[in-house]
């Protein structure tokens, strides 16, 4: 039998709640289809336990992020229905044990735990049943397709950006699945190059994290901090194709500049295009890989955008995780400054511990004084 003691941090929003997490503390989310990203932002926090008021995996499509909590050694309680929103207070200490929720010795809910076999055993029988979500989400993809593909292939009409791309590297940073591997694998890289940095939303975050600003950032501003959007950064807010814009209102009320443009897909496919449309020679992208799972796992009824947008900026595109393949890493001057010291160093101190060596040494700084009539 499970038990797990610890503060309940309550948050509707994944993405935001992993924000407040603190080690030990016990997360009550509300999260159909919990996903691979938020799966590893929680287990990263910290957190004791998960319950979630809906449910983690719904079976609608191969979902591997609950089993990743499990793994991670998170206990994890489907408690669907469950009035806990209502019921506890932020700060709140609280018990789960054997799938219930209890505070006080009262029991506010009745869940299921769920097992790491049982996750496995689902997600092959998920597997087994991809081709009929396949089928659909591919008539949904062509469905678009007819209303997004042309705006795409004609061209966005996007904003003057003072940031030139021009004949230069770009990298797009997006929230998605591995992204914070990929920045690891890119470090050098942006170190060496110095290319523009694009985030989307919240991979803003992701490069102040790592001691870098971004220079521009798309998005519909909803999972981006306030530090990240005050970092100098040019802000390109993503509006709908009716023209309305969600974010323009919390940038308002920041008192912070911004442009707008207005294209059907998702932020990243603008990011992308941007880059692309500004004649960047080369366009890196991380954390923005969108197969079917990743795709579904969004809640995304289709991918025509992305797949349009891929086929248009396809020949300067290329994943974080090949540029280690692609380009030579360049040798600073500082290693070598330091390879050098450290010989002499060793040098030095042969001759300190070493008195036939010293002895030497002196002979034959002796001969040269000599020789120079010193």
């Amino acid at each position: 039998m499970t038990e797990v003691v610890g503060i309940a941090r309550l948050g509707r929003r994944t993405k935001d709640l992993v924000k407040r997490l603190r080690p030990g503390d016990l997360a009550i989310i509300d999260h159909v289809d919990l996903d691979r990203v938020s799966a590893e932002e929680l287990a990263e926090s910290g957190v004791r336990a998960v319950v979630n008021v809906s449910p983690s995996t719904s079976g609608r499509f191969p979902n591997p992020g609950p089993l990743e909590l499990v793994r991670a050694g998170v206990c994890l309680v489907d408690a669907l229905g469950s009035g806990l929103f209502d019921e506890l207070s932020d700060g709140e200490t609280v018990t789960v044990r054997d799938g219930s929720v209890w505070r006080n010795g009262t029991r506010l809910a009745e869940g299921v735990e769920l097992s790491q076999a049982a996750l496995v055993a689902a997600l092959a029988d998920q597997q087994n049943r991809v081709t009929e979500a396949l089928e659909a989400f591919a008539d949904n993809t062509l469905r678009h397709l007819r209303d997004e593909g042309k705006l795409l292939t004609d061209g966005i009409e996007f904003p003057p950006v003072t940031t030139r791309f021009r004949d230069r590297h770009a990298v797009v940073v997006a929230r998605g699945p591995g992204y914070k591997s990929d920045l690891r694998i890119v470090r050098p890289y942006i170190r060496n190059f110095k290319p523009v940095l694009v985030a989307v939303d919240g991979g803003a975050d992701a490069l102040l994290e790592i001691g870098l600003k971004p220079h521009v950032i798309v998005g519909d501003f909803d999972s981006v901090s306030d530090a990240a959007l005050r970092s100098g950064a040019e802000l390109l807010v993503h509006a709908y194709a009716d023209g309305r814009a969600p974010g323009s209102d919390r940038l308002d009320a920041l008192g912070l500049p911004f442009l707008t443009v207005s294209a059907p897909g998702i932020s990243e496919d603008i990011a992308l295009m941007l880059a692309h449309e500004r004649g960047a020679e080369l366009i890196v992208a991380v954390g923005t890989h969108f197969n079917l799972i990743e795709f579904m796992e969004r809640n995304r009824a289709g991918m025509a955008s992305t797949f349009v947008t891929r086929l248009k900026v396809g020949e300067s595109l290329v994943d974080a995780k090949g540029v280690s393949r692609l380009v030579s890493p360049r040798i600073g001057v500082w290693p070598l400054v330091t390879f050098a010291v450290a010989g002499i160093g060793a040098v030095v101190v042969a001759v300190l511990v070493s008195p036939a060596l010293r002895n030497v040494i002196q002979s034959l700084a002796r001969s040269i004084g000599d020789t120079l009539g010193l």
